[in-house]
């Protein structure tokens, strides 16, 4: 019954995020590249990163940094195969909108807010991407690789971070495979700290992933790019 309550409170989230969001766009013009500015004053100290999948731990953030944003990533993990290849796919960087997930955190029922916040990216990565790219959902931030290909987050005001990685753990066996529940699988989480470049931010968690994960080989033929449509949590630390 708890675990039914969840998923219906999970799917509520979502279509709340987007009505607030939608709302908002009212008044906040959606600025392309620039980032919106909105970030609530949510208590975010109440909320801890996840870091143990059930059988491995990610770091804990560095002592002394405070949590500064709770994001939800939808975008694509994107990968190459070269002509004839039948090895794996070679991973060439990813993209995604950070959705601010701090809107939230107020409404949700604060016995089970954890456990919903993490299982929104289950339902968020079968929300189209091309349809919220293209729509009026103003975001905190977006994820890239630059040119030299280093991770980028973007979130405005809040920071720039240019990343490199820490550790990373798999995901939990029972992680979303995919959208609608199909796909090869959820990439792994996370732990990322600062690189040349950044500004402000100094630590970013990718937690609670769904989807992304390649296939397991090229399957031959002519070279060819794979995009995987992902969901995750990023949690942003300064």
């Amino acid at each position: 019954m708890t675990s039914t309550r969840s998923s219906f409170l999970a799917i509520l989230a979502i279509l709340f995020l987007s009505f607030t969001s939608a709302i908002e766009a009212r008044r906040l013009k959606r600025l392309s590249p620039q980032i919106s500015s909105r970030n609530s004053l949510a208590n975010l100290n109440s909320f801890q990163v996840p870091l143990s999948n059930g059988s491995a731990t990610l770091p804990s953030p560095t002592a002394g940094l405070s949590l500064k944003a709770i994001t939800l990533g939808r975008g694509t993990q994107n990968y190459t195969c070269a002509a004839g290849s039948t090895a794996a796919p070679v991973a060439v960087g990813a993209k995604a909108d950070l959705l601010d997930a701090t809107p939230l955190l107020p409404v949700l029922p604060s016995s089970q807010s954890q456990a919903i916040l993490n299982m929104l990216p289950e339902y968020l990565v079968s929300f189209d991407f091309a349809t919220l790219e293209n729509s009026t959902i103003p975001i905190l931030g977006r994820h890239i690789f630059d040119a030299a290909g280093v991770p980028q987050f973007d979130l405005g005001r809040i920071g720039l971070l240019k990343a490199k990685k820490l550790a990373n753990i798999a995901a939990p066996p029972t992680a979303c495979k995919g959208a609608n529940g199909k796909g090869d699988g959820a990439v792994d989480w996370l732990a990322l700290t600062e690189a040349p470049g950044s500004v402000t931010l100094k630590e970013v968690y990718r937690v609670h992933t769904a989807g992304g994960k390649a296939p397991a080989s090229c399957g031959g033929g002519a070279a060819h790019h794979i995009e995987v449509q992902y969901a995750a949590q990023y949690w942003f630390f300064a």
